[in-house]
């Protein structure tokens, strides 16, 4: 008994489980929509609070609609046109699917009944401006204001009850300005921007409005899906994008506004994401740059010292030097020029540079070289001549260096320099020119 009860239960829970599950399953949404069996149908309703999330899609803004895996949420733009957002209503109800639609203000005026339609199907009706201008970005604010209380007033006279009206804006075009989005804001105005587009308001078929779709729709994973319900190109691609839907898994959300009967639905902050980090995904909160306020001066004013925290109204940045290092530098005597004097009379010098060895050595060449004897009067005359000339620059030159010599120190020339010096001054008194010196005795004494 114990154990046939025991497996009565388990029986049930699994019965249970079985029923919640398939409760959300496609075929419990097609059981739905009567006359529909192979319908998509409307996978869940999502109740949002415009003033806790007032900027929505990726397009443009960081969050989006807290949407789970393979869930879509359609909207439409820019009508009602009787002719083709008909179309677009019939398309939708034989699939039981809800939208969000955002009317434009002139065409609520000229078709209050395509309004009524949408409400009565139970489609949740947002604003879209009273005259869809291109130029939201740059438009003042009390003009923007305009097109958006103009749009507000006529969608809202449209419908039976102006409380269907949803908080829901989107700017045309997507030209969003951060003052005109403050504004919508302060209003209680959600800003509705998208995740993906069809491009279905650009001139392209409806094979690549679908096309595209499908393909962004694909690489996002989930997401708002932004339409026109005023082209016939979305009319023709709207039952080819359903089917693939379908056939791909995705499940269509309706999105309605929070009010008091109504909660929004329960949500935590990183569900508004369109990927919510895991464990795996490293998460970096870095603090944001500010934004720097410059001054109008072209320059700024230097450092003071009380800005280097010195201690001391006039004290030095540079180390202080101690007296005696102060005394020492002012008192170390000045070298004289003699410190730097050469002896440039005496043969070890002469001989101690390269040219005044070269300079010695043609000296003593040009002496011992012998003279042609061609012409003896000639060679009279010119060895006269030579030795003159030779015998008075050996004059000039001896002068300084006998001064030279005179200064110096007596020990300073050795003794057999000193002798045949003399010797050679004897000789050039008595008229006999001086022997000159050979290079190899320079050489050796060098």
């Amino acid at each position: 008994m114990i154990g046939s009860s025991v497996v009565l239960r388990t029986r049930s829970w699994i019965v249970l489980c079985l029923g919640m599950l398939t409760a959300g399953s496609p075929a419990a949404l097609a059981a739905d929509c009567p006359g529909h069996p192979d319908a998509l149908g409307t996978s869940r309703t999502l109740v949002v609070d415009p003033r806790e999330h007032p900027l929505i899609g990726t397009m443009q803004y960081r969050e989006t609609l807290p949407l789970k895996d393979h869930e879509v949420v359609l909207t439409f733009d820019d009508g009602p046109i009787p002719k083709y957002s008909n179309q677009v209503l019939k398309i939708l109800a034989d699939e039981c699917i809800k939208a969000t639609f955002f009317i434009v203000g002139n065409q609520a005026k000229a078709n209050p009944e395509g309004v009524r339609k949408l409400v009565a199907a139970g489609h949740t009706v947002g604003t879209h401006s009273m005259d869809h201008p291109l130029t939201f970005d740059r438009m003042p604010i009390e003009k923007a204001e305009a097109e958006i209380n103009g749009g507000i007033e006529w969608t809202a006279a449209a419908m039976t009850d102006p409380s269907q009206l949803a908080p829901f804006f989107r700017i045309p075009g997507l030209m969003r300005a951060e003052g005109l989005e403050n504004h919508l804001i302060s209003r209680g105005l959600q800003v509705w921007s998208a995740d993906f587009p069809a491009d279905d308001w650009r001139h392209v078929s409806s094979d690549r409005v679908y096309q595209l779709a499908i393909q962004r729709l694909e690489a996002k994973g989930k997401g708002i899906l932004l339409l026109h319900d005023i082209q016939a190109r979305t009319v023709a691609a709207l039952p080819k994008i359903i089917r693939d839907l379908k056939a791909r898994g995705y499940r269509i959300v309706h999105v309605v506004p929070a009010t008091a009967e109504r909660p929004a639905t329960p949500t935590t902050q990183v569900e508004w994401l369109m990927h919510p980090p895991t464990e795996t995904t490293p998460i970096a909160r870095w603090p944001r740059v500010p934004h720097f306020v410059f001054t109008q001066t072209r320059t700024l004013p230097a450092p003071a010292l009380a800005d280097l925290n010195v201690q001391g109204e006039h004290q030095s940045l540079l180390p202080r030097r101690s007296k005696g290092q102060i005394d020492l530098a002012s008192t170390l005597p000045v070298p004289g020029r003699d410190l730097f004097a050469i002896p440039e009379g005496s043969v070890e010098v002469l001989m101690s540079t390269t040219s005044s060895r070269r300079a010695a050595t043609r000296l003593a060449m040009a002496a011992e070289r012998p003279h042609p004897a061609k012409d003896k009067a000639a060679q009279g005359r010119g060895a006269k001549g030579k030795t003159a000339k030779l015998h008075g620059r050996r004059t000039a030159q001896a002068a300084p260096a006998a001064a030279d010599h005179a200064a110096q120190p007596v020990d300073i020339v050795p003794k057999s320099t000193a002798a045949k010096s003399a010797a050679a001054n004897g000789a050039a008194s008595k008229g006999v020119p001086p022997r000159p010196t050979r290079v190899a005795s320079l050489k050796k004494r060098a």
